[in-house]
C-alpha cells in the first residue's frame, strides 16, 4: 500500500510539472507572437542622408501605431543617397547618389536589409531625384548640370548603363537661376508622359518616354513657364486628375495648375506658404497631398514649418495653419501609409519629427522626435 501511495505521488508531481512546462511554453509562445504582431503593426521606413558627417548611407527606422519613432539600423552603406524611390514592383530600391559625378544605385529589398546590386552614371552632376515607371525605366534629375538621365532596371534589378540624357537650356531671373537646374521628375498616369521640373530655367518641361528607342522625347508643348523667379522644385497631383501643385523654392509659393481633358496644363493661381508677418529668409522644399485630395502640405526652410492648406472644390488653396517642425531645414517629409501621421526630416538639426494628422481637419499634433544624421528623404516600405 505504501509503495502504491508513493507511485501516485510521483505520477501527480510529473503531471503538475508537465502542465507548468506547457503553460510556460505557451506563455513564451504567446509573448513571442505578440512581439511579432507588434512589429507587423509598426510602419518601417527608409531614411536617405548626406554622408559628409556622421551618416554612412541608408537607414531603417520604424513608426509605431502610437506615433513613436525608433531607429532600427544601417541597411546600406552608400555615398550621399539624398533621394530614394522604389521600382514599380517594390522589389528594388533606387537611390540618387548626389555627387559631382552623379550616380544611381540599385538595391534588392530583403527582409532585414538592402543588398547592393550595382551603380551607374546618372548622366550629370548632383542628382537629387529619381523615379521609376512600370516598364522599369529610371529617370534621374541632375541638379547642377540641368539634365535628366534615363536608365532601365533589368529583370534582376541591375541598372543598365545610361540610355539617354535630356539636357535643359535657359535661365531665370533669380541669382540662383544662372542656368538649368533640374530638381525633380514626375510620371503622369500613362507612366510614359513625363514632367521635368527645372528650378533654373523656371519651367516645367514636358516629354515622353519612347520604349522602342529608349529615348526621352520632348513634346510639342515642350515647356510651361512659372511665375518669374519662382524656382519650381517639387510637385503634387490632385487625385481627381484635374489639378497639380508646384512648389516654388525661391519665391515660397504654390502654383495651382488646372489640367484639361487633353492633359494640358494652365496656371490658375498662386499662394504664399509663409505667414504675412514673416520677413526673414526662407526656401521652399517638399510638397504632398492627402489621398482624399482635401489637404495639401508643404515644408518651409527658414520659417521651419509645415504649411497646411485646405483644397477647395475648385482646386484652389486656403491656408489653415502652420506647424513648427521643431528643428531646422525640413528638406523632406512624408505621410505614413495610413496617413494618420506625418514625418518630417530636419536636415540641419539631425532629427526626425512625428506628427499625428487629423484626417478631418488636416491639422498636425506633435508626437515624437528621434535623432538622425543629416536626414533628407523619408520613404515608407
Amino acid at each position: 500500500m505504501k509503495l502504491l501511495k508513493i507511485a501516485l505521488v510521483i505520477v501527480l508531481l510529473a503531471s503538475c510539472k508537465d502542465k507548468v512546462e506547457k503553460k510556460e511554453n505557451m506563455t513564451a509562445a504567446d509573448s513571442h507572437s505578440k512581439i511579432e504582431e507588434k512589429k507587423e503593426q509598426n510602419s518601417p521606413f527608409y531614411v536617405g542622408t548626406y554622408t559628409n558627417g556622421e551618416s554612412e548611407g541608408i537607414y531603417e527606422y520604424s513608426l509605431a501605431e502610437d506615433g513613436k519613432l525608433s531607429k532600427e539600423k544601417l541597411v546600406a552603406k552608400t555615398e550621399n543617397p539624398s533621394y530614394l524611390n522604389f521600382s514599380a514592383d517594390k522589389k528594388y530600391l533606387i537611390a540618387a547618389n548626389e555627387l559631382t559625378e552623379g550616380k544611381v544605385s540599385s538595391f534588392k529589398i530583403l527582409k532585414d536589409t538592402l543588398e547592393f546590386i550595382n551603380k551607374q552614371s546618372s548622366g550629370g552632376m548632383h542628382p537629387c531625384f529619381v523615379v521609376s515607371n512600370d516598364e522599369g525605366f529610371v529617370l534621374a534629375a541632375n541638379y547642377s548640370s540641368g539634365s535628366v538621365g534615363l536608365l532601365k532596371l533589368k529583370e534582376d534589378g541591375s541598372l543598365t548603363e545610361l540610355l539617354d540624357v535630356h539636357q535643359h537650356k535657359g535661365k531665370g531671373a533669380n541669382k540662383r537661376q544662372d542656368g538649368p537646374h533640374a530638381h525633380s521628375v514626375w510620371l503622369q498616369p500613362t507612366q510614359n508622359d513625363v514632367i521635368e521640373v527645372d528650378l533654373g530655367t523656371n519651367e516645367l518641361w514636358f516629354s515622353k518616354l519612347n520604349s522602342e528607342t529608349n529615348k526621352i522625347e520632348p513634346k510639342s508643348n515642350e515647356k510651361l513657364a512659372i511665375a518669374k523667379g519662382a524656382g519650381p522644385r517639387h510637385m503634387a497631383f490632385h487625385p481627381s486628375g484635374k489639378w497639380a501643385y508646384v512648389f516654388g523654392e525661391l519665391n515660397n509659393t504654390i502654383t495651382v495648375l488646372a489640367i484639361n481633358e487633353a492633359g494640358e496644363f494652365k496656371v490658375e493661381s498662386t499662394i504664399s506658404t509663409l505667414p504675412e508677418d514673416f520677413k526673414e529668409e526662407n526656401t521652399g522644399a517638399d510638397i504632398h497631398i492627402s489621398s482624399d485630395g482635401k489637404f495639401l502640405y508643404a515644408s518651409n526652410r527658414g520659417h521651419n514649418s509645415i504649411v497646411i492648406f485646405k483644397v477647395k472644390d475648385d482646386g484652389n488653396l486656403e491656408v489653415i495653419g502652420h506647424e513648427s517642425v521643431r528643428g531646422e531645414g525640413p528638406r523632406n517629409f512624408s505621410l505614413s501609409p495610413d496617413e494618420k501621421y506625418l514625418l518630417v526630416a530636419n536636415q540641419y538639426t539631425n532629427n526626425i519629427i512625428s506628427f499625428k494628422r487629423d484626417i478631418n481637419n488636416g491639422l498636425l499634433t506633435y508626437v515624437d522626435e528621434i535623432k538622425a544624421a543629416t536626414p533628407v528623404c523619408i520613404l515608407f516600405k
